[in-house]
């Protein structure tokens, strides 16, 4: 429906209406058409991406354990021995980043929210931002030439006084082992996880803060009941993005991380763990054939895992807001 406008009017008459050209009849449209071919377009994607590694990764499914055994670097185990260790690898890997990532970004985005003066708090951001930049070869470059032998002397002295806790026992120079990896990775994923549960933090309402400082709570009080319940679902999906990041990571691991293929949770010997991603990147340049198939098949399985953490993501994101404080 057209909108009406007034007109001058003559003189000694009445203004008179005309009808105008409606607002966005030709804007919306083509806005509508832009959002939904992007739309489309992730969605092709994300199927080309999973329908080719289920084509190039079929071969590898259903080969027997004799074409197995023709395959150097599975030393004759079957797909699913040889899947089972970089799984674990994958996992604990990226689980001891986010126990260390996580904390000190919600200590971080606190202290940008909340804490620090204004001008402090923009320079401490730009900062945090500049680490996503980094290209993880730059840090597997910095793990393997200074974090290493940092570390060290800080894990000989934990597996001499606290080896009775069977996975920080058995410590052997130089640390590439999996925890070094893991706090390569933590490193890494800060700024993603802090950049977002900062964000999520300066969105709580500023009536909330108020009324919970005017009812005489102290800051920490006011942090607790007020911007914690907000941004519960900010602070998992930030963990689910780190979590993704470090699903993912290749170069860091590859270059740190002493490769082994067993499954415990000896997180300080080297020779033990590898992940998904750090073998494909080992492997790939020699392999060929049904070789190359496993690898791929491999990488399917690290799709798949995303995409289940993802969608596990999605699911307790949608649990939580019915209770978060954003309502």
């Amino acid at each position: 429906m057209a909108a009406p406008s007034t007109t001058e009017a003559p003189p000694g008459g009445t203004p008179q209406l005309r009808l105008s050209r409606p607002p966005g009849r030709l804007g919306n449209p083509i806005f509508a058409g832009i959002s939904t071919g992007a739309g489309v377009v992730i969605l092709v994607i994300l199927a080309a991406v999973a329908g080719f590694l289920i084509v190039r990764s079929w071969p590898a499914l259903v080969a027997s354990q004799a074409q197995y055994d023709e395959i150097g670097f599975m030393d004759e185990k079957s797909l699913g021995a040889y899947l089972a260790p970089l799984v674990f690898g994958t996992l604990l890997s990226s689980v001891i980043a986010l126990l260390i990532a996580v904390p000190l970004s919600i200590a971080i985005g606190l202290f940008i929210s909340h804490y620090a003066p204004r001008r402090a708090a923009q320079g401490l951001g730009y900062l945090v931002d500049l680490l996503a930049a980094i290209p993880s070869v730059v840090y597997g470059m910095w793990g393997m030439a200074w974090l290493v032998p940092v570390l060290n002397p800080f894990f000989a002295w934990l597996s001499g006084n606290l080896g009775f806790i069977a996975p920080l026992a058995g410590f052997q120079a130089p640390a590439r082992n999996i925890m070094a990896a893991s706090i390569v990775l933590a490193v890494m994923v800060l700024p993603i996880v802090t950049a977002t549960i900062r964000e999520v933090f300066l969105q709580t309402p500023r009536l909330h803060e108020e009324a919970s400082l005017a009812l005489g709570a102290t800051r920490w009080e006011m942090i607790r009941m007020s911007v914690f319940p907000f941004g519960r679902s900010g602070i998992i999906s930030a963990s689910m993005l780190g979590l993704g990041r470090a699903l993912g990571e290749t170069m860091a691991v590859l270059m740190i991380l002493s490769p082994g293929f067993l499954v415990n949770f000896y997180v300080l010997r080297p020779g033990q763990h590898q992940t998904i991603a750090a073998n494909i990147a080992n492997q790939f340049p020699e392999a060929s054939g049904l070789g190359a198939d496993v690898l791929i098949a491999t990488g399917l399985t690290l799709f798949v895992i995303t995409f289940g953490v993802n969608l596990l993501a999605r699911w307790v994101i949608a649990r939580r807001a019915e209770f978060s404080g954003a309502n």
